[in-house]
């Protein structure tokens, strides 16, 4: 199955495809013809799972939201805020991601409506293009870490955890994140002397606050629902939306048209994500008639029952996997099969699910998949591999999280702990 999947990715098949058609294959080998019939209503129980529905509203909120102006005024009050830093613009950058990342729940979302503002802004201040572009790029993905975080939904349907508890841990690695790449790029301003964005006025934070005040309501209404178990994940996409549409129609930005462009939009990533969960569930439901997850997790334990060593080699896996596989796809493929060895060894699930989210947003960023970095580069008609050689620095932070989130539980299960347990 493995090398009939890479065979046809290399060849360009899509990879929803590629799952259904080797696994479609694979079940007719070993379970005969009579197994067919049953195949569209497997795919079909899979995609529909409740938690799954929070998935296309988030993206459609995103939509909303760059039609409807809320993200150039996130941009102009964190121009405001941290702009008269040197290299304020790449600060910017990096604080529009992280509010934009409390909305959205997607990186590809977050760059796409941000970067195609902030780059060519950098580059017209004289930030070079391989540095506008990797900044942008590197902190999008931060919206996979700090919820309402789409890969984090994935993970709590595959391995059967609370999305909410999934979304509170994602807190504290998603600000230490945050402020890593903000150091970073005040290290290569002071060392290639970066520009000042503005002198920092009191008034002017003051009139962009105003300005921005209904979108600062956004994360207040959706995350102040969930974590406050007022609404559940899936119920506060639905808010995500309804507040984006209001918001929109009162900053009179939002017409007709920008809703059809914005809803088309949201369809056309949701049909894409979606295929991709319908085709992972048939793998799943294979592997696990197989007993395939079973039988690895029996002979990593027979290597070694040190969960810190399994966490380390899983890493390795994760970051290999997150060369060549979306997240979404590495999740829903690779999670049901590793999470016996996670429940032998004793590893909190919620734990674990920090560290895949990490390792496949590291992913976004490597070659040759990197779907944010591509992202990047396509709006700012970059070389991949020029954006790569400064994106390496960025790649080092998350790198660095992973490895504190890996090995410090703390870091993501404090407040988990705090509230829920």
């Amino acid at each position: 199955m493995f090398i009939g999947l890479l065979f046809l990715v290399l060849i360009n098949v899509p990879i929803a495809i590629a799952l259904g058609v080797v696994t479609t294959l694979a079940m007719y080998a070993t379970q005969g013809a009579e197994i067919l019939p049953n195949l569209a209503l497997i795919m079909m129980d899979g995609a529909t799972n409740f938690p799954l529905i929070a998935i296309p509203l988030f993206i459609l909120a995103g939509a909303i939201m760059n039609a409807s102006g809320i993200s150039r005024r996130l941009i102009a009050f964190a121009s405001a805020l941290l702009g008269f830093i040197k290299g304020g613009l790449s600060m910017v950058t990096i604080g529009a991601s992280m509010f934009f990342a409390e909305i959205s729940g997607s990186a590809v979302a977050d760059v796409a409506a941000l970067g195609s503002i902030l780059i060519p802004a950098m580059k017209e201040k004289g930030y070079p293009t391989p540095f506008a572009t990797a900044v942008t790029s590197s902190s999008a993905t931060l919206a996979v870490i700090i919820p309402p975080s789409i890969p984090m939904i994935l993970y709590a349907v595959m391995s059967q955890s609370s999305v909410v508890q999934l979304f509170v841990a994602g807190i504290i690695p998603g600000i230490l994140g945050g402020f890593g790449m903000m150091g970073l790029s005040y290290w290569f301003a002071r060392r290639h002397n970066y520009p000042v964005e503005e002198v920092f006025r009191l008034s002017r934070l003051w009139e962009t606050f105003k300005d921005a005040l209904l979108a600062f309501t956004l994360p207040i209404i959706i995350l102040g629902g969930i974590f406050g178990g007022f609404v559940t994940a899936t119920e506060g996409a639905g808010l995500a939306v309804m507040a984006s549409l209001v918001i929109g129609i009162v900053y009179r930005e939002l017409d007709l048209k920008h809703l059809k462009e914005a809803m088309v939009e949201g369809g056309v990533q949701t049909a894409v994500v979606m295929l991709l969960v319908a085709a992972s569930v048939l793998v799943s439901h294979f592997l696990t008639e197989e007993k395939v997850p079973q039988t690895i997790a029996e002979s990593i334990i027979s290597f070694t029952q040190n969960k810190y060593v399994v966490l380390g080699l899983l890493n390795v896996f994760f970051l290999v996997v997150g060369l060549f596989l979306h997240s979404a796809a590495a999740i829903i493929l690779v999670v049901p099969i590793v999470m016996p060895l996670i429940h032998l060894v004793g590893i909190d699930p919620v734990h674990f699910g920090l560290i895949v989210t990490l390792n496949l947003g590291i992913g976004q960023q490597t070659p040759p998949v990197a779907s944010v970095l591509v992202t990047a580069c396509s709006v700012a008609k970059a070389d991949i591999w020029e954006v790569s050689k400064v994106n390496i620095y960025f790649i080092g932070v998350l790198f660095t999280v992973l490895m504190m989130v890996t090995y410090i539980p703390a870091i993501p299960m404090f407040l988990v702990e705090l509230f829920y347990r």
